[in-house]
């Protein structure tokens, strides 16, 4: 690596426009063991320092497998940190992405007490060449919870791995024998939809509303035993309603989207447990699309199971968002609209899930009768 003191690239990245008060600025020096390759620490062309960079308030130059850090104690100390974690992780024969990098950074300064380094190379299952890992803290502890716990529920926002998680600790546990069959659900109610409305059969109806859950699966499991494994009864996917009345015994059981049930479908899918029996439940109580007076059974049933043993609430939030970064920049802004909303209503009006069968509706309703197709309180009746 040759000495890039000099190049521009090598500027206060993005922390405050101040520098450290006079006086007060420190210069710290890490040394990279010559094992480790410098390219694929700072980046092809430097794309990794770059992004180091502009998330420190500090300056920092390398020469050779030098790397000189000045700044604020409290920068320093932070970037040091930080480049003795990604040396870890090459160590333990991690790729380094901008992604990764980060994703760390944050992990760094809320000094939870866990390496970053434990954190992104816990591998949960690796399948058709890729291993599937947890990407932050957070997602961490949802992943242990589920080893050392029989019921959890994971709740948070889009993209933050809920569901693919779960599924990737399901399909972990059925190659290890720990149980004999994974069973996911979901309850079919999407976005104001009912399936009374929907063209097709029954199995056409309902099959839009699993598809999400076929294709993780394609992800971790050869697609070409995916239909031989279900026919046998070893991965079932249905609808939460196919689950009433059963008792399910050494599975591995996901209920997707439980935000979109009720109470009563809560504690019905929750009764379901059998021996040498798992379930992880996840959700986003933010993007409920049952109708606005029906209460929903996961908001519910925090109040109702918490401190029961055995059962472990896992709570993600916008920092562990792993899909596109604007993503997490759109969660942080509908929370803060919710937020101002609560502040000068006292509630949150939710978006209709469609324009013109609502604006049927309550133009029936100033009509004074009740709309087309639809019974009072539960929204339009299937057909």
């Amino acid at each position: 690596m040759t000495d890039t003191s000099g190049d521009p690239r090598n500027r206060t990245g993005g922390g405050t426009p101040d520098g450290p008060p006079a006086g007060e600025a420190t210069q710290v020096k890490v040394v990279i063991p010559d094992e480790h390759s410098m390219v694929a620490l700072l980046g092809s062309g430097d794309e990794l320092l770059r992004v180091i960079e502009d998330s420190f308030d500090a300056d920092i130059h390398v020469r050779g497998n030098e790397i000189t850090i000045s700044g604020a104690p409290a920068e320093t100390a932070v970037v040091a940190e930080l480049f003795e974690e990604l040396t870890a992780l090459l160590a333990g024969g991690a790729e380094l992405t901008a992604g990764a990098v980060e994703r760390i950074v944050p992990m760094l300064r809320r000094k939870s007490g866990v390496r970053p380094a434990d954190v992104l190379t816990l591998d949960i299952l690796s399948s058709r060449g890729r291993t599937i890992r947890p990407k932050t803290l957070n997602q961490k502890r949802y992943v242990d919870a589920i080893d050392q716990h029989t019921i959890v529920f994971c709740i948070g926002p889009a993209g933050t791995g809920k569901t693919y998680l779960a599924m990737a600790k399901a399909v972990k546990a059925l190659q290890a024998k720990e149980v004999t069959r994974i069973i996911l659900t979901r309850p079919a109610v999407e976005a104001g939809e009912r399936l009374g409305f929907l063209p097709g059969t029954l199995y056409e109806k309902i099959d839009p509303y699993l598809r999400p859950l076929y294709d993780a699966l394609h992800d971790m499991i050869d697609p070409e035993s995916i239909p031989r494994l279900m026919a046998a009864g070893t991965i079932e996917v249905a609808p939460l309603a196919y689950m009433r009345g059963r008792t399910l015994n050494d599975s591995f059981i996901i209920l997707d989207e439980a935000q979109n049930t009720s109470p009563e479908q809560m504690k019905m899918f929750l009764t379901r447990l059998g021996f040498g029996a798992r379930m992880v439940v996840t959700g986003d109580i933010t993007q409920v699309d049952l109708p606005a007076n029906q209460a929903g059974g996961l908001q519910l049933v925090q109040e109702i199971l918490d401190g029961v043993e055995d059962i472990y609430f896992a709570r993600l939030n916008s920092h562990d968002v792993v899909r596109h970064r604007l993503v997490s920049d759109i969660v942080n802004a509908y929370e803060a609209y919710d937020a101002r909303t609560r502040g000068t209503s006292g509630r949150t009006q939710r978006v209709p899930g469609n324009g013109r069968r609502d604006g049927v509706r309550d133009r029936a309703q100033r009509e004074g009768r009740g709309a087309p197709g639809a019974s009072r309180g539960v929204g339009p009746r299937a057909q």
